[in-house]
């Protein structure tokens, strides 16, 4: 193709443009600005484009996205998605009175004016009850949002990958330290977005905690506790008598990748039902362990764990315990010494009485959940979810922890993590549409989930594991070969 010709008293009106911007007061422009004024005064002179109109316009269009999966996790996220003004063009799910929900504007709670905006936004939405004809369907698709059981994100982010669409997909990534493999490896030859949706991440306090601890503020950090205070019933068998199937369900394509079980009601009903059991979920761990183990992973850029071992005072069977810890041990990397990282839950799920002094002096209590970093110099803790955390410094006149975004000792420190203008759901959109790369990308992802799932692995191997990451093993013990890769069905899959 020639190149494109401009006009000589065309191109020096520009260029006049260009040095008048920069000649002006430094302070009035930001580049931002400059290119917003250039490309004003460019589009007013008629000139060719010097940005390809595909660039430009592919950072304001509106995204056509679907959502596959319709259940609880969907409440939220569908209107994060109709907030930032993108098209939900499809919905998927293989029982159809969770569309029907959706469709008509339930988010939870009493029906309102977003109740009705939600219902609007949908109501030009495509429906499917199988994700395959979706993607073979929406030709137009730029985006999938998977809020599917665990069991089905590893089928369905393969599938959207190699179509070449961008992904968010709701944590845990896997459903075990194999599938998270699966998913690591495809993406060095991934040219899309991705996201998981550990919202927590998105956060000011998030990141700025980050900041604090690399930086060195609580000094060496060699022990994390995480932990939550809810509980199952004790560990269980599968049922084996049926309850009615609805007719409205397919329950063979429900189960997917995994065993067809005898339908049972308690399955249906969000992650706290089907992630109880270990068929289709990991329970706790799976749910509040993938939010609450985010932060130490980014942290204190941990790799792999070397050693995990799980502690369960009842048998173990089909389903998660009501009350587990797990510790994995990892070995030093970069400036970081070795460090163990602890996950507890159950009705009375907490760190040790011992550091706990801090938090009992700021909350009056041990709080119900959070992530607690112990270093030489001092603490930091935030929620489960790694946000709003608080410190305390040894040498801290004042008893309580105070703010992470307050805290004298953490004023020098540089902010170097970009902060997110909106939520979390935006950071995906805008770098769909062009604008910067996530935060919490798949290659995040993936080591997450493999650092949860080896605790899965351990618990239900029923021994500590010395773990071999570059070959998927636990050392001396082929029990655990079973639970690392788990079987699947192929019948649902693509």
């Amino acid at each position: 193709m020639p190149a494109a010709r401009f006009p000589r008293a065309a191109v020096s009106v520009c260029l006049g443009l260009v040095r008048f911007l920069f000649m002006s007061t430094p302070a009035a422009f930001s580049r931002r600005s400059f290119f917003k004024t250039s490309a004003a005064g460019l589009g007013a002179l008629a000139l060719p484009q010097i940005f390809t109109s595909r660039a430009y316009g592919a950072a304001n269009r509106k995204l056509n996205v679907a959502v596959i999966g319709c259940g609880n996790r969907s409440r939220q996220l569908i209107p994060s998605i109709l907030q930032e003004g993108d098209n939900i063009v499809a919905l998927c799910d293989v029982h159809r009175s969770q569309i029907d929900l959706r469709l008509g504007g339930d988010i939870g709670g009493k029906k309102n004016a977003k109740s009705a905006e939600v219902a609007a936004g949908l109501a030009r939405a495509r429906i499917y009850d199988d994700y395959r004809k979706l993607f073979e369907t929406e030709k137009s698709l730029d985006a999938v949002v998977i809020a599917s059981g665990q069991n089905w994100h590893l089928a369905m982010t393969k599938l959207a990958l190699e179509a070449g669409k961008h992904v968010f997909c709701e944590k845990p990534l896997a459903h075990s330290a194999g599938e998270a493999r699966q998913i690591a490896r495809m993406m060095p030859a991934s040219k899309v977005v991705t996201q998981i949706g550990t919202q927590g991440g998105s956060t000011d306090t998030f990141r700025r905690s980050m900041e604090i601890i690399q930086a060195g503020v609580l000094g060496e950090i060699r022990e994390v506790h995480c932990w939550i205070n809810r509980f199952f019933p004790a560990s269980e068998p599968i049922a084996t008598q049926a309850d009615a199937i609805p007719a409205d369900l397919n329950w063979d394509f429900w189960c997917g990748p995994s065993r067809m079980l005898p339908f049972k009601q308690h399955y249906l009903g969000g992650c706290l039902q089907w992630g109880r059991w270990f068929e289709f979920g990991d329970g706790h761990l799976a749910d509040m362990g993938a939010h609450a183990h985010n932060l130490p992973l980014r942290a204190l850029k941990l790799g792999p764990p070397v050693r995990i071992e799980a502690f369960c005072g009842e048998p173990v069977k089909d389903s998660y315990p009501s009350a587990t810890r797990f510790r994995w041990d990892f070995a030093a990397r970069e400036n970081f010494p070795p460090v163990s990282v602890w996950w507890h839950d159950g009705a009375d799920a907490a760190p040790p009485a011992d550091l706990t002094a801090d938090l009992v002096a700021t909350y009056g209590k041990v709080p119900a959940n959070g992530v607690l970093f112990v270093g030489s110099k001092g603490i930091l803790r935030s929620d489960a979810w790694g946000v709003g955390g608080v410190m305390r410094l040894k040498d801290d006149a004042n008893p309580k922890c105070r703010g992470v975004l307050e805290h004298e000792a953490a004023k020098p420190v540089p902010e170097v993590y970009p902060r997110v203008a909106g939520q979390h759901m935006k950071e995906f959109l805008d770098a769909c549409r062009g604008g910067p790369k996530t935060f919490q990308d798949f290659n995040y992802a993936a080591r997450a989930a493999e650092f949860g799932m080896t605790g899965i692995v351990a618990l239900r191997a029923g021994q500590p594991i010395d773990w071999d990451s570059a070959n998927l093993k636990a050392r001396g013990c082929p029990q655990a070969d079973e639970f690392i890769h788990l079987p699947v069905r192929k019948k649902w899959l693509a």
